[in-house]
């Protein structure tokens, strides 16, 4: 492996985290805020480390290994968490651990805080916070090679990284040109949620601040008590159609701007995500009317509203569900756990993998009552190798692992067992609230410190769909291989 290279790349990636943390600390002069100095001395240390970093360019940066690729996408979420956290520990608004725990929960897209006062710090803080939901969101590989697209064709092995799903669909024949479409898109639904909301009447900032969370599935809000603040059906509305459309595959805004809307709504994942959504908040709906003597409108809209935001990991809370029956809590659990669509900014073990498994669990059956027959998987008009199938059935085995490992650390350091199981499940799949002490009124606050440690670990985890990340701790990776 070219350490070079990997530097170098590194390097680019903390000189453009630079101008992005460059560009908020202008908005808190625009602003008359306290947060210029915070986020002018982290811009200061990004743009610095940056340049030490790609000091010496090698002489191809242009044909990447997969182990470059991996390492490259792995390393720039880790560097990128430690100086994104540098603007809470300069103003003096988190120590080091909360505060690597605040950034890794914005750009992996959780939303979950350990600020207990959100609405004191000042604006432009509280836009950065929004901004590392959105920056991680679409991901920050797929931001960077959008708008640097000198690289050739090695980037690939960086975007495959950092993708979620089993497949990676690409509409267009350059991973540049895939990753311009993306980020197109990206832009465009995050201009029309600031437009709706601000047309809902808030304030630009405010608008922003949410619509970078909704098409990100983050959740921060600049509020305590989040969407709650605004006690609105119809901003709830509005981000609950955003929120669905986020946790759709980006692929197929791409491929129904070359084709047509149909492509969108013959999308059999989507379909089914959607299905599960209106299934989740019937079954919830129903509970609370005669579970707890909920009003039908009442337990309509909270349901409808916590289905979409916990299945598309958004986070976002407009009422206490830790106070709903069992049975409601424990639909909320399987949202968190099933997440969304493969390829989106959504997290979760994702609806396609959830397919392939039931799909193949058939066929084997199938084929032990009739040995002689072929059986093939197929979804939304695709088939699905032999290899494909053993990767996601790997990937659900090595997700459930870790699930139970931090439920059973957390455990172990203190925390509640049902709380634990909550918090390991949210972690895992980006969602952020769970349930007890880390439940959608409370926050990440009072974990112990080895918890924070697991959760931060969790998230990483979770949000790069493990593996990236796991190779980097196997010795035999960064021993010299022609891998």
């Amino acid at each position: 492996m070219n350490m070079r290279v990997v530097l170098y790349f590194l390097g680019r990636i903390s000189m453009a985290l630079g101008l992005a943390l460059g560009l908020t600390a202008a908005l808190s002069v625009v602003c008359g805020d306290a947060g210029f100095a915070a986020l002018a001395g982290a811009a200061l240390v990004s743009l610095t480390a940056g340049m030490i970093l790609q000091h010496e360019k090698p002489s191809a940066v242009d044909n990447l290994s997969v182990r470059e690729g991996i390492a490259i996408t792995s390393l720039s979420w880790i560097l990128v968490t430690f100086l994104g956290m540098l603007p809470y520990v300069f103003g003096g608004y988190l120590d080091i651990l909360d505060g690597i725990l605040e950034c890794i929960s914005g750009l992996s897209g959780t939303g979950a805080t350990v600020l207990t006062d959100i609405e004191i710090l000042p604006q432009s803080i509280l836009v950065w916070r929004s901004l590392t939901h959105w920056l991680g969101g679409l991901g920050i590989i797929v931001i960077f090679i959008a708008l640097f697209p000198q690289f050739g064709h090695g980037v690939v092995h960086m975007m495959d990284a950092e993708s979620t799903g089993p497949t990676s669909d690409r509409m267009l024949p350059r991973i540049g040109q895939m990753a311009k479409a993306l980020f197109t898109v990206y832009v465009i639904l995050t201009t029309a949620a600031t437009a709706a909301l601000m047309i809902c009447g808030l304030d630009f900032l405010t608008a922003l601040e949410h619509a970078f969370s909704t098409i990100a599935t983050g959740g921060f809000s600049p509020f305590n008590d989040s969407v709650a603040h605004f006690n609105s059906p119809l901003i709830e509305g509005v981000l609950i159609v955003f929120m669905i459309l986020s946790s759709a595959n980006f692929s197929i805004y791409v491929a129904a701007w070359r084709k047509g809307a149909r492509v969108i709504f013959r999308d059999t994942e989507f379909r089914l995500y959607v299905a599960m959504v209106l299934g989740a908040t019937a079954l919830m709906s129903l509970n609370l009317i005669y579970g707890a003597s909920y009003d039908s409108l009442e337990a309509v809209r909270e349901s409808f509203f916590q289905a979409a935001s916990i299945s598309s990991s958004t986070g976002f809370v407009s009422a206490d569900f830790d106070q709903w029956p069992s049975f409601s809590k424990g639909i909320l659990l399987l949202l968190m756990f099933c997440g969304g669509c493969a390829g989106s900014t959504a997290g979760g073990l994702k609806i396609t993998r959830l397919m392939l498994l039931i799909k193949t669990m058939h066929s084997v059956v199938w084929q032990k009552l009739s040995p002689r027959s072929v059986v093939q998987v197929h979804a939304n008009g695709e088939e699905y190798n032999e290899e494909i199938l053993y990767g996601v059935a790997r990937f659900f085995v090595a997700y459930a692992i870790l699930d139970v490992l931090w439920t059973v650390l957390f455990i172990g350091d203190g925390v509640p067992t049902l709380d634990a199981i909550g918090l390991s499940v949210s972690t895992m799949g980006s969602c952020g609230p769970a349930f007890g002490s880390v439940g959608p009124t409370c926050t990440y606050a009072e974990l112990p410190v080895f918890s924070k440690i697991i959760v931060c670990i969790s998230m990483l985890l979770g949000r790069l769909e493990m593996f990236p990340v796991l190779a980097l701790l196997m010795p035999s990776f960064w021993r010299h291989s022609n891998w």
